[in-house]
Order: structure tokens, then sequence, then C-alpha cells
């Protein structure tokens, strides 16, 4: 007991001083306001906050992680975009105003304090595993992780080409060679996506979270890659300045779509993986047939989504979109847009359905999920799938996100209203399988607990989705 108290105060003293140095990192940011001493101390106190708050929720790499970012993202919210201004006396120049002139430090807020304590106190709570069990966790996650990673580089890579960008790829090996520059593309995607099994595998309960993962961990590899490490390598200056990293908006969406396929694909192969070398008892029994879960599901999430369809459309009648939508099936009229939005709608509804089955306990984390999921679609919806079944190419520019920020709201409202819908459904039938002890622990388990990582997925997901194009345009 003396020992393992000795060593909680170890890891809770080497995570506050990892906050320090953090925070003294912060104040080489051009637009920070606070000097290295100041800096260092917010960054401990920092460190002192995820120590007592956040450090007991965090058993795994990954959830540590996505704890760090969201916090840090929470940070960079009360003091440079919120508290310092005030006190300053600069608020009135405007919250999106201030937001650009400090950008440059919620990307330092990210990769120098949330990154790092992170990770670090992932690595420090997570407990030993026996040799075999590491290997195969190992295993299991490079190979389905690489697998999708390569998929979701195969999306990414038609920007890639639509935009030349290959050769600056290659220019990491001195090279002008767009051969050479898509090989390493692939080679990054599939490394990205490895990584992304060793520190989520864990987390990935569903198709649906696993998205969700992924277009965090997208998120988070646009801050690391492109803004950072890629200027680096090219041995360029690092510009964090929002004018700078809005010239990279096409490659943010990219890595957004990126990190949801990579999530997609992985929690299939996991799934396989999981049914192939892990679930093989023949005694196993649920209530009711994956066939029947899977056509109720299916049917949940339509209904629910003609509610989050409708208040979407009230948006599109105000934005004068319909027409648009219209033009998907050669029309143009409202009512025909109306219709193919309606359809789309309860499409979507259907995989929200199938893919968040069990994630939600409770009404509040149903609405979260929602909107990850209609965030999500946002960037693979009207600025990537609708632009090329009209025919055109991929519209990942600032210009095309400023236009659909209205629809980036509507989306927003769609999953809220879709997510909580099938939730009261998904509950209903809940209650009644739990009438049947034979069943109850068995429901039980599949639904996800209360106290995970998903409250900080959810703030880095919709912080960012939100905050980046709104802060870019």
């Amino acid at each position: 007991m003396r020992f393992s108290l000795t060593r909680m105060m170890t890891i809770n003293m080497l995570l506050i001083v990892i906050g320090g140095l953090g925070g003294a990192l912060m104040a080489l940011v051009p637009s920070s306001s606070l000097s290295m001493p100041l800096s260092a101390l917010l960054g401990i106190l920092y460190g002192l906050l995820f120590v007592w708050l956040l450090a007991r929720h965090i058993p795994y790499v990954g959830s540590g992680l996505i704890w760090g970012l969201g916090s840090a993202f929470l940070l960079w919210l009360a003091v440079p975009a919120g508290l310092l201004p005030l006190l300053q006396g600069t608020a009135r120049l405007g919250m999106l105003d201030e937001a650009r002139a400090h950008f440059p430090e919620l990307v330092a807020y990210l990769l120098f304090l949330g990154f790092p304590l992170g990770i670090m106190s992932g690595v420090l709570h997570t407990g030993k595993t026996s040799e075999e069990r590491m290997f195969f966790l190992f295993l299991h996650a490079v190979l389905v992780g690489g697998i999708a990673g390569l998929v979701g580089g195969w999306a990414f890579s038609i920007w890639f080409a639509q935009n030349n960008a290959f050769v600056l790829i290659a220019g990491i090996i001195s090279s002008d060679s767009s051969a050479v520059g898509m090989l390493l593309h692939y080679l990054i995607a599939a490394t990205i996506g490895a990584s992304f099994g060793l520190l989520f595998q864990r987390d990935v309960r569903g198709t649906g979270s696993s998205i969700c993962w992924g277009l965090a961990y997208g998120f988070f590899w646009w801050l690391l890659g492109p803004l950072t490490l890629l200027p680096l390598l090219l041995h360029q200056h690092v510009d964090w300045s929002y004018l700078h990293a809005s010239a990279f908006f096409g490659s943010l969406i990219g890595h957004a779509v990126y990190g949801m396929l990579l999530g997609w694909i992985y929690a299939w192969g996991n799934r396989l993986w999981v049914g192939l070398f892990i679930e093989s008892d023949p005694l196993y029994r649920q209530a009711e047939g994956p066939g029947i879960l899977t056509l109720r599901s299916l049917e949940w999430g339509a209904l629910a989504s003609v509610l989050g369809g409708l208040l979407f459309s009230i948006i599109m009648v105000a934005t004068g979109i319909l027409p648009q939508i219209a033009a998907l099936i050669g029309g143009s009229s409202l009512l025909a847009g109306f219709a193919v939005h309606l359809i789309i709608s309860v499409l979507i509804g259907m995989s929200y359905g199938l893919f968040f089955q069990h994630e939600s306990p409770d009404a509040g984390s149903s609405i979260a999920w929602g909107m990850l999921y209609g965030l999500a679609w946002w960037f693979l919806g009207p600025l990537t799938l609708m632009p090329i079944l009209l025919g055109h190419a991929v519209t990942w520019t600032m210009q095309a996100a400023d236009l659909l920020l209205p629809s980036l709201l509507g989306h927003l409202i769609y999953g809220a209203a879709t997510g909580l819908v099938f939730f009261w459904f998904e509950h209903h039938h809940a209650q009644w399988l739990l009438l049947d002890k034979r069943y109850a622990s068995h429901e039980a388990r599949r639904r996800r607990p209360p106290e995970t990582s998903a409250p900080a997925l959810w703030v880095v997901v919709l912080g960012l989705g939100v905050v980046l194009p709104i802060v870019l345009g």
C-alpha cells in the first residue's frame, strides 16, 4: 500500500512537471501575451487540475490523449480566448477576432500541454500486460489499423492528386517525384492507422464511436502533421497563424475524411478479428439474433431521422439550398429538394442506428453522439460526396466551407434530434429485455459505461470541428 501511494505521488509530480515544461514552451509562441514564468505557472496549475480531476479516468494511452486534448482546448477557451482579453481590455474586438489572434496558442495548448500530459498520463497509469498478450494486442492493432489507414489514405490521395501535393510530400526526402510522394503518403497513412489501433483498440466498442475517435485523431494529426512536422521536415519556419492554417483547410477536411474512414474500417476489421480469435465460446447466447437486432436498429434510426430531417429542413429553406439538393435527381423545385433531403436523412439515420447501438447510457450522451455524427456528415456530405454526385471535384476549400456554415448548424441539430429519438426507442426496448434476468447482465455489458473518455471525445470533436471552420474562414 505504501509503495502504491509512493508510486502515485511520483506519477502526479511527474505530470505536474510536464505541465510546467509545456507551459514554458508556450511562452515561445509569438502571439503569447504571457512571460515564460507566468506561462510555466499556468502549465503547473493545469497539471495540478489534470491530476486532480482527470487522471483517475485514464486507464489507457488513447484515453489519456483524448482527455489531454479536450482539457487543453477548454483551457484555451478559458484563458487566451476568454479571460486574458477581458483583463487586457481587448475583448471589444469580438470573439472571432480574439480567437483568430490567439489561434497559434490553440495549437500550442494542444501540442505542448494536452498531448504530452495526456500521453504520459496514459503510459504511467496503464497496468502491466503479459508479453504474450502484449504481442497479440500489438499484432492486432498494427494489422487492422494499418489496413484501415491505407483505405483512408486512398480517399485522401484523391485530393492530393488534384492539388499536386505528392510533390510536397516527396520533398521530405529531398525528392520532386510524385511517385515517391505517393509512396510516402501511403506509408504515413498506414503508420498513423497502426498508431490509431495501438492507442484506441481498448476504447473502440462500436462502429459509430470508432468513426468519432478517428475524426478526433484526424484533427490531431492535421495540427501535428502539415502545420508542425511537415515544415520542420522541409526545413521551413513553423507558422501557426490562422492565415497560414487557412491555406491548409483542404488538408483539414482530408484529415477528417481520412480519420472517419480509418475509424470505420478499423471497427469492422476489429469485429472480424474478435470474431475469429476471441469470441469462440459456442455457448454464447444473445436475447435476439443479430439479424433481428440489425433490422430493429435500422428501423429506429429511420424513424428517429424524420424529426432531425424536418428540423434541418427549416435551415435549408431559410438558406435556399433545397434546389441544389434537388439537382441530385435532375430537379430544381423546392418540393423535389425537400423529398431528396428527407430520403438522405432517413438513410443517414439508418446508418446511425446501425453504428451507434448500445453507445448511449443516457439522453445526454445520445445527443452528444448524434451531434458528432452530424458533424462527421457535414465533412463527408456537402463538402465531399455531394460535389462528386453532381459531377464536380470535391470542394475542400475555405470558400465552400464558408457558404456551408449554416448547413453545419443544421447537421448538428439533425444529429442531436436523431440521437435523442433513437435513444428513446433503444431505451424502452432495453427496459423490456431487462425484465428477463437471463438477459439483464448481458445487456448491461453491451452498453457503454458512463465513466469513459467519451466526454473528452465530444469536447475535442465538437470543439475543433466547429471552431476551426469558423476561425479559419
